[in-house]
């Protein structure tokens, strides 16, 4: 079967389909709004959803139980934050010397099969790699992407963003990590690796994918290189780049900044029809390069 892409809907419902995603109009909107242009393509507004929707097994890349790795959820203390963290750690099998770590931040439905495959992707390049759960608090990742959404609302945001400090740090203090950390995140993971590049003075290197931008008046205090990808048909999130973009030139922050023309929002997310397999390749080998500059030395 033809794997489907962006081309293969309407633009009005990959707009609508965002929406629902990110939480701005419901299952129900979604319905009312694609069935017109789901009659159009002899299908039903349900079916048009179903096929926008995630297919993790189809998109997996690396086994869980794939030798070259180890990998295992351990749980850490997050007094400020939500008291604990649960999360995917995953490193190579065999390791010559102390590796750099990189913190993986997921979308708005929590530790799902995509970001612990992209955990583990990570892994084989060399790297710590750890994904926390920002649902493990409200019972974890349900296996459900709409409870996940529908339980992400009910998140403090505050403690939220408190846990993945409390991550980074875990990952620093490693013993068998060489005490640089970097993150990589997508969407709402995204805007985590911003506001971390506000927060940690330390941290190595952020990779905001696609991210909400932090305010204007705390770019001064990053001190991370970014390296910042976006796609090309996302107004909702490029609405605020001409800002975030001066105000990191202002304050000289080393940055590099990427748009992929064409892509949509979620573009390297392989296990929906938002993929751009183009752009993701592209953007994923400048993200380990750039992490193997900055973590490695």
């Amino acid at each position: 079967m033809t794997r489907k892409t962006a081309d293969d809907f309407h633009p009005e419902v990959l707009k609508l389909f965002d929406q629902y995603v990110h939480g701005q109009a419901s299952r129900r909107d979604f319905l009312v709004g694609a069935a017109k242009y789901a009659a159009l393509a002899g299908v039903t507004a349900t079916g048009l959803l179903a096929a926008l929707s995630p297919q993790f097994a189809a998109a997996q890349q690396v086994k869980p139980d794939d030798a070259r790795i180890s990998a295992s959820y351990v749980e850490i203390d997050s007094p400020n934050g939500n008291g604990k963290i649960r999360g995917y750690l995953v490193k190579p099998a065999k390791a010559a010397g102390k590796l750099p770590t990189v913190l993986v931040v997921h979308e708005n439905r929590g530790l799902n099969p995509h970001i612990e495959d992209i955990t583990r992707r990570i892994a084989l390049d060399n790297f710590i790699a750890f994904a926390p759960d920002a649902l493990f608090t409200l019972g974890g990742y349900p296996g459900d992407e709409d409870k996940a959404r529908e339980l992400f609302q009910k998140l403090d945001q505050t403690k939220t963003q408190e846990d993945f400090v409390n991550a980074a740090s875990y990952l620093k203090k490693l013993p068998d990590a060489n005490g640089k950390v970097g993150v990589v995140g997508f969407c709402y993971g995204g805007g985590i690796a911003n506001f971390l590049a506000t927060r940690l003075p330390d941290l190595a290197a952020a990779v905001p994918f696609y991210g909400r931008q932090p305010e204007a008046a705390d770019v001064a205090k990053i001190k991370a290189p970014l390296l910042i990808h976006y796609a090309g048909v996302d107004d909702r999130i490029n609405a605020g780049w001409p800002a975030y973009e001066t105000a990191l030139k202002a304050a000289k922050i080393n940055h590099q900044a990427f748009i992929y023309e064409g892509s949509q929002h979620g573009f390297n997310n392989d296990t929906t029809p938002r993929f751009d397999e183009k752009a993701a390749k592209l953007a994923w080998s400048r993200t380990i390069e750039f992490f193997n500059k900055h973590l490695r030395t």
